[in-house]
């Protein structure tokens, strides 16, 4: 199936609350044919701004189009347009056939599309049990499920992974990459920045409300992390007299390996060459998303945790938790 060119465009929206600002200005684009990871710290307005995008939500200002239209304007939406933002709203009491044929039936779609989206989301053997039974992830499934009804151009996801062991975190990585590369636009938000790092081709990512920056994961990753050549050699103390002469900056790990900066790695292969040393590993290391992700975001942050154990004196226990109130069913 060809699903054109749906991009979404969101255009200067802007959210209050009261007096607290949760969106303020927001504008970006999702492309088609790719999955654009959508991040920002806690409190930072990614839900708010889906909701906007999706009509639950009235923005202050701003607009947001799929395709060049807006959400409540849409014909069929569940054909254009598959969302989930919470996994968790949908009537206990109806099994997960139940669900999904009432979703089919409300939106026009042949119920044979409800047992081909169950088998899509390994959910058949379960379809028949209410939903009250299912654990998180399977209740994430079923969303997944839902979203696909219609075959949607347009797919959004607020933390499609969250309830997912690690065999449903993989599937979900591998399913949303898959639905890209058949020419769907896939926005997802995501705290798992390991794996956006895996599926995401794009980064929108928002601090307070704004924009931060937009760009393929790739650029973002250059701008804000580090980089430096790893070289390993069993005649390591010679190749570094020769490197710091050449003015790197050597961090030695153990006897074979060290870590360089301040050196490209073709100078450090042409050093050793010159000297006739054998290289076991030449390589250049890059800090992970998650690096270069809190250190975009870190003036943005709603919450700064130290590091663990500052502030605490060594060998000075933490104090006893304050009893409270019980809490109701007993857990938590």
């Amino acid at each position: 199936m060809s699903y054109g060119s749906p991009v979404i465009d969101v255009d200067n929206i802007t959210k209050h609350f009261g007096s607290t600002i949760a969106v303020d200005g927001l504008s970006f684009r999702a492309e088609p044919g790719r999955v654009t990871g959508f991040l920002g710290p806690n409190g930072s307005g990614k839900s708010t701004t889906m909701r906007c995008m999706l009509g639950l939500d009235r923005p202050n200002a701003g607009t947001a189009t799929f395709d060049g239209v807006g959400y409540r304007s849409l014909d069929k939406p569940l054909y254009q347009v598959g969302s989930l933002l919470d996994a968790g709203y949908v009537h206990p009491a109806r099994t997960g056939r139940d669900h999904l044929r009432w979703m089919a039936m409300s939106n026009g779609i042949d119920e044979r599309r409800v047992g081909e989206t169950l088998d899509l989301v390994g959910l058949s053997d379960a379809a028949g049990r209410r939903v009250k039974g299912y654990s998180l992830g399977m209740r994430q499934r079923l969303g997944l499920a839902g979203v696909m009804l219609g075959d949607p151009g347009i797919i959004m996801l607020d933390e499609p992974a969250n309830g997912l062991d690690p065999e449903g975190i993989r599937w979900i990585r591998d399913i949303l990459t898959h639905l890209a590369r058949d020419g769907r636009t896939i926005l997802v938000s995501s705290h798992l920045l390991s794996e956006i790092a895996l599926m995401a081709d794009d980064l929108v990512v928002i601090g307070r409300g704004k924009l931060i920056e937009q760009g393929s994961v790739e650029q973002f990753v250059d701008r804000h992390s580090t980089r430096w050549v790893r070289v390993s050699s069993p005649q390591l103390g010679t190749l570094l007299a020769g490197l710091e002469s050449a003015g790197a900056q050597v961090t030695r790990l153990d006897d074979a390996r060290a870590d360089l900066r301040n050196i490209e790695p073709e100078r450090v292969g042409e050093i050793a060459a010159n000297q006739q040393i054998v290289l076991h590993e030449l390589s250049v290391q890059v800090e992970s998303l998650e690096d270069a992700f809190l250190r975009a975001t870190a003036g943005a942050q709603e919450y700064a945790s130290t590091s663990p154990g500052s502030g605490l004196s060594q060998g000075v226990p933490l104090p006893p938790p304050v009893a409270g109130p019980p809490t109701v069913g007993g857990g938590s």
